[in-house]
């Protein structure tokens, strides 16, 4: 992947309109949709690292 300094890997935590949480993961070129309704932001981001690690280890 030749884009400078952009990773090739980005995980996005967002609160969505009805207050619970979700994350989007970006993972080679590759948007996966948004997953989850968490009541905490924590729980968003430790689902969506288990989530990363699964797909790393796809390779």
């Amino acid at each position: 992947m030749t884009t400078g300094n952009k990773p090739e890997t980005s995980v996005t935590v967002e609160k969505r309109v009805n207050g619970k949480w979700c994350f989007v993961i970006k993972h080679r070129g590759v948007t996966y949709p948004a997953q989850g309704n968490f009541t905490s932001m924590l729980q968003a981001q430790a689902v969506a690292q288990t989530a990363l690690k699964a797909l790393e280890q796809q390779r």
